[in-house]
């Protein structure tokens, strides 16, 4: 039973998967997405380096793809592990693509052809693709994926795959995968706060106030404005951009106590992208702390001061439409004791990390614990942060806490030699 299972294709997920699968460990990779590789594959820069995201990630996720030592399945989703260390099963759900995976070649001729037009979850939301799509060009696996949803069996694709890969509904089904492992990596990741439950905002009142992940997509030559920056309320180059820091992060109001680690890094990485490509452009952070806690990330913040932008510590009141098709904040500067009213044609809220739902469902499932704030817990955060009470399992990346990068890397190699350990022992 040379086996384990990572849940979730993340930066986190591939790390782990890789560094068990180089211990001649066989893993099982499991994807609910139609590709691997998770929010960092939507980012444009990482910071403090500004090093392209994708030239980072597309590397691993291709080495990953052609490891001898692993089999990936995506549009999975894990429903129960039963047994114990060294021996679990694990019941997995794959959900049909309605493409033969054996002879797709993701040419996108299909893609090209297909008159259906609907959002696209990989963009945020704010780009679209088609009913039959490659969620982006670095995909893996690299084939396409019906949505049989909004497909309407115009039967175009049908006619232009020379392949003949596009199957029909009734030839393709859901499946059940029972799994034998002897350990099992969660690294499920995490989703973003819902801006509207701070309405003071008016994200979805006001067209150009976005979430930070919409910039991202916005701000990425592969995304939907291919890297240029728009208000998506006239398609005009805003001429100046407020960011909210904060957002679903250190805010009793929403029970949301916690930092969620990334936010001024990544806010500061945006501003100076924003004055990089449009130097004239007025970029303010409204904040109330600065966290850049980590090697050169100090420096960042002063590169990011030393390039214009104006960091203003206070969180602003109301978002205000002024009638003119600007945006006005009212905010205190608690440094000078001002009071502004900045106005603004781009507003981009900062949003913090929450627990990934199917995160949530799991633990109670597998009865692993969770915090007050329904990340899973550790079986000791100080001595053994990627364990948990159940032996055999084991936490990687932002499951346990909101995480950069490099720490979601370096977590994931924590819990993978713990995989492999019990791999090892259960051999012997």
């Amino acid at each position: 039973m040379n086996n384990v299972v990572v849940i979730g294709g993340g930066v986190a997920g591939i790390q782990s998967a890789m560094d068990i699968a180089n211990h001649n460990i066989h893993v099982y990779l499991i994807e609910r997405e139609p590709s691997i590789g998770g929010h960092m594959a939507m980012l444009d820069k990482t910071f403090p380096t500004n090093d392209c995201s994708m030239c980072i990630l597309s590397p691993k996720m291709a080495e990953i793809s052609r490891h001898p030592n692993i089999t990936i399945l995506t549009l999975a989703e894990v429903e129960k592990i039963e047994g114990e260390v060294g021996n679990f099963t694990v019941t997995v759900t794959q959900y049909p693509r309605y493409i033969n995976e054996k002879e797709c070649t993701g040419c996108g001729d299909c893609v090209l052809i297909c008159p259906i037009e609907v959002y696209n979850k990989f963009d945020a939301g704010i780009g679209v693709r088609k009913a039959i799509y490659k969620p982006h060009a670095q995909s893996i696996p690299n084939i396409v994926v019906k949505d049989n949803l909004h497909c309407i069996e115009c039967g175009l694709c049908y006619g232009v795959c020379g392949k003949d890969a596009v199957l029909k509904v009734t030839e393709d089904r859901v499946e059940t995968l029972e799994i034998s492992a002897s350990a099992v990596v969660i690294a499920t990741g995490y989703t973003l706060f819902d801006p509207q439950k701070k309405s003071q905002f008016g994200y979805l009142r006001y067209p150009d106030v976005i979430t930070s992940l919409e910039f991202e997509r916005m701000i990425n030559a592969g995304g939907p404005t291919a890297g240029n920056l728009r208000r998506l309320s006239n398609g005009e180059t805003p001429k100046s951009i407020v960011f909210v820091q904060c957002v679903g992060s250190r805010d009793l109001t929403v029970k949301r106590n916690i930092c969620s680690c990334v936010c001024c890094m990544y806010a500061l990485k945006n501003a100076m992208l924003i004055k990089e490509h449009y130097p004239d452009c007025e970029v303010s952070i409204l904040y109330s702390d600065i966290r850049a806690y980590g090697k050169g990330y100090e420096e960042y913040y002063e590169r990011a001061i030393n390039a214009g932008v104006k960091i203003i510590r206070g969180l602003p009141g109301d978002v205000q439409d002024n009638g003119k098709g600007r945006l006005v904040l009212p905010v205190e500067n608690t440094e000078t004791r001002e009071f502004l009213n900045l106005e603004a044609d781009l507003v981009i809220l900062s949003v913090g990390m929450i627990p990934e739902p199917e995160t949530v469902r799991l633990a109670k499932s597998l009865g692993l614990g969770l915090d007050e704030h329904q990340f899973l817990s550790s079986a000791d955060m100080k001595l053994d942060s990627s364990g948990t009470m159940r032996p055999g399992i084991y936490i990687a990346g932002a499951a346990l806490a909101p995480k950069d990068i490099p720490d979601c890397v370096m977590s994931a190699g924590a819990a993978a030699m713990k995989a492999s350990i019990d791999v090892i022992r259960s051999e012997q």
